[in-house]
């Protein structure tokens, strides 16, 4: 992997407006939204930022106000807009998602409104030649592929382009049943799969989408017997709740053909569980790029990103470094902890 370059790590995907009903209101009869900028490859350029690397986001967004309202978030996250390119259409949109809190017995619950956004008409020739020798690592996920087939054929080619220039290519699953079936997602993603170097599927995905069995650890070495993929890894999540959770994950390192795993993270107060396995990704994606691909950093920095998102409301992460390094020092030990920070 090719260290010399201007960005750690690019991502392409649909950045989205999230109005999210008051804690405890139901969309059915609230009046007040709270507004939000959100999405899946938002969320791990800003968790990669936050911990100290140099992210851009690769996206598509109407030339208006609620266009320059993301670039702003955009920018206020750390992340570059040097590949946010704007739609000049008169009728351009930005994809929307309404979100409902959950609490025990209701689950939380989601409402797409994004068909026929500026993203769904973004196209190769929209971007420089030179952004495909700027990155160490290019992510996209099955979101991406999923919402039409200009973004699917964007993204593949993408995705090849960077792969031409010695980029480290980083994929998310990340289904979306209400976006594509489960066929659908499995013949797709599987075309892309010989060009991922880093591989990213929960636990639940890999059985129910790619009909995997056995355990957790058979079933992520398996993708690795089919495909040149050096490092996989697996969310795992245990709902108690819809504000009490369990999170850890495991990891394969196909290179050295040795697995990673921690105890997970018990009894996570949940705020807000929208972006966590983002967040993850971003941890985990932190601990292979600094650490020059070390599965068990980044296992540690994955799990302790993830735990600590589902404590912050809204899709973007807000922890630094410093924060993320006291979380995963405070897991490992087993000795008294002090009830503050101060």
């Amino acid at each position: 992997m090719v260290k010399n370059k201007e960005f750690d790590l690019l991502a392409l995907g649909e950045i989205l407006l999230r109005l999210s009903s008051p804690i405890n209101e139901r969309l059915t009869r609230g009046d007040v939204f709270q507004k939000q900028a959100g999405g899946a490859e938002l969320n791990v350029v800003s968790g990669l930022s936050l911990l100290g690397l140099r992210t851009g986001i690769v996206s598509k967004v109407p030339a208006n106000d609620i266009g320059r309202y993301i670039q702003n978030r955009v920018r206020f996250c750390g992340v570059s807009d040097d590949y946010l390119v704007y739609d000049e259409s008169k009728d351009s949109r930005l994809g929307v998602y309404y979100y409902e809190y959950g609490a025990h017995p209701r689950k939380p619950s989601v409402i797409y409104d994004r068909k026929d956004t500026a993203f769904t008409d973004i196209m190769i020739d929209d971007f420089p030649e030179e952004m495909f020798h700027a990155a160490r690592c290019f992510h996209t996920t099955g979101i991406t592929l999923a919402l039409g087939q200009k973004t699917r054929e964007t993204a593949k080619e993408m995705i090849k382009r960077f792969k031409e220039n010695e980029t480290l290519i980083s994929f998310d699953v990340n289904f979306r049943a209400n976006l594509w079936t489960g066929k659908e997602a499995k013949e797709c993603i599987e075309e892309i799969l010989p060009y991922v170097d880093v591989f990213f599927c929960s636990e639940d995905t890999a059985r129910l989408t790619f009909q995997k069995k056995g355990t957790v650890q058979e079933m992520i070495k398996s993708f690795t017997k089919d495909y040149p993929i050096r490092v996989v890894a697996a969310t795992q999540r245990i709902v108690h709740s819809p504000k009490i959770h369990s999170f850890g994950s495991c990891i394969y390192n196909a290179m050295k053909d040795y697995f990673v795993q921690e105890p997970p993270y018990e009894k996570i107060d949940v705020v807000d569980r929208i972006g966590s396995g983002d967040a993850y990704i971003s941890g985990a994606l932190y601990g292979l790029l600094a650490y020059n691909m070390d599965c068990q950093k980044a296992l540690e920095y994955g799990n302790a990103t993830a735990a600590v998102k589902n404590t912050i409301p809204g899709d973007l992460p807000s922890s630094n470094l410093k924060e993320i390094d006291s979380i995963i020092k405070n897991h490992q030990s087993s000795g008294p902890q002090l009830e503050m920070n101060r």
